[in-house]
């Protein structure tokens, strides 16, 4: 039987959750450049790290897995990772990849920005290229090097400013990275074998099992 203690706990986990996401769906209803867009999802995650070690795995992933969906094209994300086998998917194939993408992308932000320790989240400057407007920022933490994170942003058919790619350091593209690593998957276990692959890292990444408090 649960604690009277745990119950309590878990409703404040709960009801922290739900502040952070109504708060955040207040913010994405502004109309936004494509600086504001990164901006505003850099003051939820922010805010979700200071409350990060309350929430948990579990608590993070549920406060971030909504804005992540509302910030990222994740379904030209979805699509381009995959690459050319994307065509001959199945309607419902194509859309239990977005599905399990979405949730892979949430997971990965939630696991990666787990606390808070004086980290400040930049927006640096902005600059037009092909197909849309690369954002640069960075993090800056006391004791390490600045870390630099590009956002790619493009506008979605309502015309709202959305991230279609990540590139660490500058550079390294993440949908580049992620399209080998799911061709490999795909060679070997087929379509079925990736949405499988992506639901277990998203399972491993949410459990609050083996964390530190």
């Amino acid at each position: 039987m649960t604690s009277p203690t745990r119950r309590a706990g878990a409703g404040r986990i709960m009801a922290l959750c739900l502040a952070l996401i109504g708060a955040t769906s207040g913010a994405r209803a502004v109309p936004a450049s494509p600086q504001d867009s990164v901006r505003n999802f850099y003051d939820v995650l922010l805010t979700t790290m200071k409350h990060g070690r309350m929430l948990g795995q579990s608590g993070r992933y549920a406060t971030l897995a909504p804005v992540v969906n509302g910030v990222f094209d994740v379904p030209f994300m979805a699509r381009l990772a995959v690459g050319p086998s994307w065509l001959s998917l199945t309607a419902t194939q194509q859309q239990q990849i977005v599905t399990a993408f979405g949730r892979y992308v949430s997971a990965t932000y939630a696991d990666r920005f787990d606390s808070y320790s004086g980290q400040q989240l930049q927006v640096t400057g902005s600059e037009p290229t092909t197909g849309g407007v690369i954002v640069e920022t960075r993090i800056v933490e006391t004791g390490n090097e600045p870390v630099t994170i590009s956002y790619l942003m493009r506008r979605n058919d309502d015309g709202v400013w959305q991230i279609a790619d990540v590139y660490l350091d500058g550079t390294i593209s993440q949908l580049a990275t992620q399209r080998s690593e799911f061709h490999s998957i795909l060679v070997r276990q087929g379509v079925d074998g990736l949405i499988t692959a992506l639901n277990r890292k998203v399972d491993l990444l949410t459990s609050d099992a083996g964390k530190s408090p």
